[in-house]
Parts: C-alpha cells; sequence; structure tokens
C-alpha cells in the first residue's frame, strides 16, 4: 500500500452549499415544465407535478434548491403523443415525410437560430439540475449546434451522392435512402441535451416523426425548447412527453406503431420496453448502453501521462459518463508508483459548486447513486479491497460524494464487474498479456479500450489485435472519449447496438428505396417524369 494511504473510509461529510447573496443563487433557473407538446401544440398541464430540485443545498436550511418542475403525464397523454406523430407520418404521405430535403433543411437551420438565444438557460439548468461545471455545459450546447450543422451537411453529402440514375443489365433506376416512420427517442440524464439530439435530429431531418420522452433528471435542459420545434417543424413532427417512464413508455410500444426506437441508457430498461413490442421485426434499434471501459497500464508506461489520462478519464464529470475509465488495470511491477501518483492526483481535484472556477467533482443529481456507490465499496472491502478517498475531507455525504479509489480489485467483487457511473475508480492488477486479454473477452461490455505503453511494440501490437474484436474503439496513451463526432461512436457485445457519428447516425433513420424500369418506352417515360418536376423521390437537382 503506497505510503499514506489508509484503508479506513468515512461516510460522513458535509453538503455542497450555495450562500442566499450568490448571483448564481438569485439568478438560478425556475423553469415552468408543468407543459407539454403534442401535435404542435404547447398545453398547460393541470395533472400530476413534480417538483424539481437542484442536488445543491441552500445553507442555513436542510433544504435542496427548488429550480421549477415537470409534468407527470399519464399513459392516455403518451398514446395521444404517438397517435400525433403516426397521423405526421401518414404512413409516409405526410407533409414531413413528403416534404423535400431543401425544405426540411431549412427548418432546421430555423430551429438553430431559435436556439441560440436559450443557451445561457440552457447552461444555467445543466449546471443547477445535473451538477455540470460551467465550461463543460456551455460545451454540450456548442458541440451540439455543431452536430446539427455538421448533420446538416452530411445530409446534403448523401443526398447528392445519390442525386443520379443508375442503369446496368437494362434496368434504369433512381436510388435514395427515405424515411422509415415513427421515432420513440429516450435520452440520458448526463447529457440531456446533446446525446439526445445526436438521434432525434438525424431522425426528423430525414423525414421521420418523433416522441420524445424527456429524462426524470436533466429534463429542465429540453423545456426551454418548446417553442423552437412548435414554431419551426409541422404539427406532429415532435412531441414532447414527461412523467414516470415505466407508466408512459410500455403503453407506446405495445401498440405496435413505433418504427424506430432510440434509446440511451441501461441494458436491463431497453430490454424491458423492446419486450413489449408485438412486431419486433418491424422494430429499427438505435441503442447506445453502458459500458465497463478498461484502462492498461503497462509496465513501460509514462506513468505522469498515464495517471493525468486516468484521472481525467475515470473521474472527468464524477465518472457519470458511458465513455469514462470503469476499470483500471495495472501492470504489477509499477502498481505502487502508479498508486502513489494516482491518489495524490485524485487528492488534488477541488469539490464545490458547479460555477466555481476550477471545480472538478460536484454534487450527484441521481438521488440513489451515493448509496449505490456505497454497496459497491462495502462489497470490495468485504472481499479484501483497500479503499482510499483522499480528498474526502472536501466533502462527502449527502448527494456529494469525493472520488473513492478501489484495489486491488478482483472477478469476485461487483465493481469489476457493474458499471459504477459515478466516482467510484476501481484498479485491478495483471502480471502477464493473457490475463487482460481474458477480462477483455469476458466482459459482456465492449464499448472502448485504452492502453498505456512507450515503446514495448511487441506486446502492444498483438494486444491491439484482441482489443479490437472485442471493444469498438482502442485509444493509445489516452483516455477514452467519443470525440470528434466524425468519427464512429458505437459499442460491441451489450454496449451498444447502431453506431452514433454523424454520418453514421443517419442511416439507422433511413431505408434504401428505389424506383426501377427497363425498355425504351418505359424509360422515355421515367424521364418524362422527371422533367415533369412533379417527382421529389426522381428530383435531379443538388442541393
Amino acid at each position: 500500500m503506497p505510503a499514506g494511504v489508509s484503508k479506513q473510509h468515512s461516510l460522513e461529510g458535509k453538503k455542497i452549499l450555495v450562500k442566499q447573496d450568490d448571483p448564481e443563487y438569485i439568478n438560478r433557473p425556475n423553469i415552468d415544465g408543468a407543459k407539454y407538446m403534442i401535435n404542435g401544440e404547447i398545453r398547460k398541464w393541470d395533472g400530476a407535478i413534480q417538483t424539481v430540485y437542484s442536488p445543491i443545498f441552500l445553507e442555513g436550511t436542510e433544504e435542496k434548491v427548488q429550480i421549477g418542475c415537470q409534468a407527470r403525464l399519464t399513459p392516455k397523454e403518451s398514446l395521444e403523443a404517438l397517435d400525433a406523430a403516426v397521423a405526421a407520418w401518414g404512413n409516409g404521405a405526410g407533409e414531413w415525410p413528403q416534404m423535400s430535403l431543401s425544405s426540411r433543411i431549412a427548418c432546421m437551420e430555423k430551429f438553430v437560430e431559435l436556439l441560440k438565444p436559450q443557451r445561457e438557460i440552457i447552461v444555467k439548468v445543466l449546471m443547477w439540475e445535473i451538477c455540470k461545471v460551467r465550461p463543460d455545459a456551455e460545451k454540450e450546447f456548442d458541440r451540439t449546434m455543431d452536430y446539427i450543422n455538421a448533420t446538416i451537411k452530411a445530409a446534403k453529402e448523401l443526398h447528392n451522392a445519390e442525386n443520379n440514375l443508375t442503369e446496368e443489365s437494362g434496368i434504369l433506376a433512381m436510388i435514395r435512402r427515405k424515411p422509415i416512420g415513427v421515432m420513440l427517442n429516450l435520452g440520458p440524464f448526463n447529457y440531456p441535451f446533446n446525446e439526445t439530439y445526436t438521434t432525434l435530429i438525424p431522425a426528423i431531418l430525414m423525414g421521420n416523426t418523433c416522441v420524445m420522452k424527456l429524462p426524470n433528471v436533466g429534463c429542465l435542459a429540453h423545456i426551454p425548447t418548446m417553442e423552437a420545434f412548435a414554431q419551426c417543424f409541422p404539427k406532429g413532427v415532435v412531441n414532447f412527453i414527461s412523467g414516470a417512464g415505466r407508466e408512459t413508455m410500455p403503453p407506446i410500444m405495445e401498440t405496435g406503431k413505433v418504427d424506430i426506437f432510440a434509446f440511451i441508457g441501461g441494458s436491463k430498461a431497453a430490454d424491458a420496453l423492446i419486450k413489449n413490442v408485438p412486431n419486433p421485426h418491424k422494430l429499427k434499434l438505435c441503442l447506445s448502453l453502458e459500458a465497463k471501459n478498461v484502462a492498461i497500464v503497462m509496465e513501460d508506461a509514462d506513468l505522469d501521462n498515464a495517471v493525468s489520462e486516468c484521472v481525467l478519464g475515470s473521474l472527468s464529470y464524477n465518472g457519470q459518463r458511458c465513455t469514462a475509465l470503469k476499470q483500471l488495470m495495472i501492470h504489477t511491477s509499477v502498481m505502487d508508483k502508479f498508486m502513489e501518483k494516482f491518489v495524490a492526483a485524485v487528492g488534488s481535484l477541488k469539490a464545490g459548486l458547479p460555477w466555481e472556477e476550477g471545480v472538478q467533482i460536484t454534487p450527484l443529481p441521481e438521488p440513489s447513486k451515493p448509496e449505490y456507490l456505497a454497496e459497491l465499496r462495502a462489497d470490495a472491502m468485504e472481499k479484501g479491497a483497500n479503499v482510499v478517498s483522499p480528498g474526502a475531507a472536501q466533502g462527502w455525504g449527502h448527494t456529494m460524494v469525493f472520488p473513492s479509489i478501489v484495489y486491488p480489485t478482483n472477478m469476485d467483487m461487483r465493481v469489476m464487474q457493474e458499471e459504477q457511473f459515478g466516482p467510484l475508480v476501481s484498479v485491478g492488477t495483471f502480471s502477464s498479456m493473457e490475463e487482460i486479454a481474458d477480462y477483455v473477452k469476458q466482459s459482456k461490455y465492449g464499448q472502448q479500450a485504452a492502453v498505456f505503453t512507450s515503446s514495448d511494440v511487441s506486446n502492444l501490437g498483438p494486444l491491439l489485435d484482441v482489443l479490437v474484436n472485442c471493444v469498438s474503439r482502442v485509444n493509445v496513451n489516452s483516455q477514452c472519449q467519443r470525440s470528434p463526432d466524425s468519427f464512429p461512436f458505437t459499442g460491441r457485445k451489450s454496449s451498444a447496438l447502431g453506431t452514433l457519428s454523424v454520418v453514421e447516425a443517419l442511416k439507422p433513420m433511413i431505408v434504401e428505396s428505389l424506383v426501377a424500369t427497363k425498355g425504351e418506352e418505359r424509360i422515355s417515360l421515367f424521364n418524362k417524369v422527371i422533367d415533369s418536376k412533379r417527382c421529389t423521390f426522381l428530383d435531379l437537382q443538388k442541393i
């Protein structure tokens, strides 16, 4: 055990408090979510309301800060939203799916312009509701705007690449990709704005209609966008519902009217909803699920770089990222040196309010997460692990959880098998490449891995060949990550179904369709239809 590290771990500590005279508190958001949007109409909700609290406590009280409310809709409203999306789709004959891509792009560009003035309120909501630090909250909004613009560009390029007639074996055809139908879209709490849009925007841009279920935690970021959706898209193209997913989602899936299911979250929740579908062969899936990304620190690694990247990779946004490093595997020969540096680096992290400069650890928005992390720690300690929280004095308890480091872990411990999705770092050891290969092969997850090494290509080469058939991205001497958005973002096994990148995210939302004919007389008729410009499908004009 490195010097200065104790096995003792306290569960006591202090809340993260905001003062009443703090300008951020005075100007805190107050989002009225007692409304929903169906068929292009923003409706006031008079039923059950859920008050939304920040994980931040007000100084001098025992109360969390109230920042808004959300409507707790019932199955009746969820089915009404679905009916609106189905009507707007109109079996492919609705206004939106029949609209030209250039016209849909114009609607989307107008939407972007209307969203820009909402930047500051959305940033504030991300800071208060899910405690994302200001630079990351700003980045989430800005990256989303960039993603929309990149998706528009990719859609244009796809359209123009297909914008020609193909002739083979005497058959003349126009082949295009067309929308599929109605999407049910469920986004996550940790990137409620950005990750929701990575599936929503491609779907509606390509002509599909959508029912969007707002996450219970992270819902408020979407409320200020309702007016923009209502102004920019035809009725029924985008419909908002909120409330308990277990009540509102199964009735939608049971109808069999959903054509695309886009879900970002846990595999158990996804599986439970998919089981409700009466016609699963019809349903197209776009799933981004949990991961157990591993960092492998070889005996020749640059430890300063490995420590820096592992701290950032495992604890950025409190480890609440699917791309976070969830398991560190350190070669036994460098374990002590790595741990000494790693514990010190984690101990230097600053905990506090998300708008304070230099803060890296903030309160957790999921009410049950501190208890879950405590269960993982207790299980590991019972089975022989050391558990340290080098900065626990900065804040521990309630919603504030300073990172714990659990080591050495083994496969008998829950923390080495479950995705902790929080500020708990699991550290194990290895002495041979076979041990690493066995670990990644048996894992039920397969999103990414990170390898830290300097020069031992004799081990690195074969290891990379193993990893690329077990995970979908291998990062060498850097943390796991999603960017840039032009790169494919996917996973193997139970980590994903489908690929989310600017180009690839378009493909689950469309299907190839073609119009074909043969024979000179028929080809002549075909060309007359093209010349008439009365058929959008056969329009050869480039965008």
